[in-house]
């Protein structure tokens, strides 16, 4: 070769070393910003048209300032004791000396005691906007109520609340990225057992986090997507996972690819050759099951949609450009002290085991692993997704939740978070007797310009907002029950156009779309893997059963998650979007590991035959595979840093449902009905036809000019 020509073949790789550091080093700070632009307040969470969300914008025409309400709680340090009139004064008095103060909106209300006499009670507007001073406004109201002598102070309501959840969210930034990549790093050196690998796969890895978190706050600054704090952890952990997935591919393919030929860049090209296709069809599957989200009436959901995407986008750049360039550049040193060696050379590891047990018993292996699968499957319909209780979205006791219980233990279920009602004026007794009837209302009363129920109803625009206060706590089942009761009774009074809204009705709301978003987007993301599938694999047979693997494995996986939520977490349900996630991530990503070993699986059969090429292709891809599942599992466990219980029934279901993928359903599953079936799992490709001797004079030559 020319010098020139030779010149040019190292200085591409440099090229796009030197452009990945640059992106790395210009961008790198994003990952840390992307909380600036962050929203973590309820509405992000809420469905798009759904009743409640439209209450949501009529209240603001009856607040003169949008406020943030701080409930107050005052017990008596004597267990038992009912507070006196001097404690209920004294905290009269503690809420009147907070007006004025910086955060604080109008006047607090009076302290209330509850009807056994055993509490007090009042409420603190704040300003919505405070920001990183939430907790320091608390904290002044906490002190204020701390001055009542004899009681013991404690703060609910959705001031407390959102400050409890920055505070969960404060490790989205450090503590979950660094746990992150402390897991992946320590896998990649145990199983590669090489000094350099480990950290170029990590480096690739943290670059494709710096460029989607770079593009993902500009789109957020311009609020073209939205970004919360389960979205922006998800994103993290996505990226690393996916990757590191993408790049196990690609080392392992080019370690094999230099043993055989010896020079770097030939290896290089076969082996980008070869993996291109796996790799960008199992990042099309997540990405295109990403952005079905879009297909959701939730914002979250929608959120996760654009934002997910953009990161598998950049982890499949990096993957195939910073890679590439930084293992040429080391070529044989990247696997020092390992040695590069064929991918015959297998000798008689465990998955030369795994293979041959699958070539000698096809039908029993398939039969067990498939009857265990149905099994746990069995238990998916005792996972409950109806929503979780305030008591149990906090992981650890978060002071809000413990001053939610006492709150509901001396006042009403519903009081603190009231149901919303927005009606005409002119049908205001109407609407409210209707209200007051139905079973499940403590009280009902309409809004007076102080903001309080109570008093001379704000008229606005013709509009009067009454609160009802339920009986069962705001996060029951029963108080779901009875936003569905009362909207009925209020819908039914003439020339009313009353709407239902508040915590409740949003709560209920978004159960009841997160259930008609699952019956939607379920099939479209099906339908896209399934289409991809067969454009990979020139087959509509296999594609069919690779998905219906993937399916099978998430409900084994849901009732398996129902057992360990229930028996050993000790969770009344789970979040109603959590097994929309669950089926999005098992099934994109579950798919990717079958693409992972089919494409080889179907290189190999177009030289050997099917048989053999199931049998070279579990082999050769046995270990790279399941190191990929356990560095992906590893990675989205670490969302369980976060003392959210939505972020941990995600980590749960998702590590676990991969490791079952990628150990069981790819490993034995597959490759045993692919076996049991035979060519005819290629149908109606030429791999489907071939003779008896295992090949075909069209099919062999076919394969010959894949190298």
């Amino acid at each position: 070769m020319s010098t020139p020509a030779r010149s040019i073949r190292w200085l591409i790789p440099v090229v796009l070393l030197i452009a990945w550091l640059g992106i790395g080093g210009g961008l790198g700070p994003y990952a840390g910003k992307l909380g600036e632009v962050a929203t973590n307040d309820q509405a992000s969470f809420l469905p798009q048209n759904a009743e409640s969300t439209q209450v949501i914008e009529a209240q603001k025409a009856f607040q003169q300032n949008e406020t943030l309400p701080a409930i107050v709680v005052w017990t008596s340090t004597e267990k038992d004791a009912p507070v006196s009139d001097e404690q209920r004064k004294a905290a009269t008095g503690a809420l009147a000396s907070l007006a004025g103060s910086d955060g604080i909106v109008g006047a607090p209300s009076p302290a209330l005691p509850s009807q056994d006499g055993l509490a007090l009670q009042g409420i603190v507007q704040l300003s919505p906007g405070l920001g990183d001073e939430l907790p320091t406004v608390l904290e002044r109201i906490d002190e204020a109520g701390a001055s009542v002598p004899g009681t013991t102070v404690q703060l609910a309501g959705p001031a407390a609340s959102q400050a409890d959840l920055s505070d969960a969210f404060a490790g989205i930034d450090g503590l979950l990225l660094g746990v992150a990549l402390i897991t992946v790093l320590v896998i990649l050196l145990l199983v590669y057992r090489s000094v350099l690998l480990p950290f170029v796969i990590i480096l690739g890895a943290v670059f494709a986090l710096a460029l989607s978190c770079a593009i993902v706050y500009v789109l957020a600054d311009h609020d073209i997507v939205r970004v919360d704090g389960q979205v922006q952890g998800i994103l993290s952990i996505l990226v690393i996972g996916a990757a590191t997935d993408y790049a196990l591919l690609l080392t392992a393919r080019f370690r094999e690819e230099l043993a055989v030929h010896g020079d770097r860049f030939t290896a290089m090209r076969i082996a980008l050759r070869e993996s291109f296709g796996p790799i960008t069809a199992s990042a099309a599957t997540v990405a295109a099951g990403l952005l079905a989200l879009l297909l959701s009436d939730l914002t979250n959901n929608r959120a996760l949609g654009p934002v997910g995407a953009i990161g598998i986008v950049c982890s499949v750049l990096s993957a195939l450009t910073f890679l590439p360039a930084a293992l040429v550049l080391l070529g044989r040193k990247a696997y020092w002290p390992a040695k590069p060696r064929p991918a015959d050379d297998e000798g008689h590891g465990i998955w030369h085991k795994v293979a041959s047990l699958v070539d000698r018993a096809p039908r029993k292996v398939w039969a067990i692993t498939l009857a265990g699968l149905i099994a746990c499957a069995a238990f998916a319909p005792t996972l409950t997704s109806k929503g979780v209780p305030l008591d149990e979205i906090f992981v650890n006791d978060a002071p809000s939740v413990a001053a939610q219980q006492t709150l509901s233990e001396h006042f009403p279920g519903g009081s603190g978070n009231p149901v919303v009602i927005i009606s005409a004026a002119d049908r205001l007794t109407e609407v409210s007797e209707a209200a007051g009837r139905t079973d499940g209302v403590a009280s009902v009363a309409p809004v007076s310009a102080s903001g309080r129920p109570g008093g001379e109803p704000l008229v606005v625009d013709g509009k009067v907002r009454i609160d009802a206060t339920l009986k069962d706590a705001a996060d029951s089942d029963g108080a779901k029950e009875t936003v569905a009761a009362l909207r009925t009774a209020v819908h039914a009074v003439p020339g009313s156009d009353a709407l239902v809204g508040g915590y409740t009705a949003q709560q209920y709301d978004t159960q009841r779309t997160a259930e008609d978003d699952r019956v939607l987007i379920v099939p479209v993301v099906l339908a896209i893997i399934l289409v991809i599938l067969v454009f990979l694999l020139r087959s509509l047979l296999m594609p069919v059963l690779l998905v219906a693997t993937v399916a099978l494995n998430f409900l084994a996986t849901l009732g398996i998650s129902s057992l360990v939520f229930t028996h050993v977490f000790g969770f009344s349900g789970t979040d109603s979007s959590v097994p929309l996630y669950g089926f999005v991530f098992l099934v994109a990503l579950g798919v990717d590991y079958n693409i992972f070993l089919m494409s080889r699986v179907r290189e190999e059969s177009l030289r050997h035959g099917t048989r053999e090429g199931i049998l070279r292709g579990l082999t050769t891809t046995g270990g790279v595979i399941t190191s990929a599942g356990v560095v992906l599992a590893a990675t989205f466990a670490a969302l369980g840093v976060i003392p959210l219980a939505f972020l941990l029934q995600i980590a749960f279901i998702v590590a676990f449902g991969v490791l079952l993928d990628t150990l069981v359903v790819r490993s034995l599953l597959v490759p045993a009905l692919v076996r049991d079936i035979g060519p005819k799992a290629w149908w109606p490709g030429a791999l489907s036809r071939e003779g008896s001797d295992g090949r075909r004079g069209t099919v062999a030559e076919a394969g010959s000019g894949s190298r």
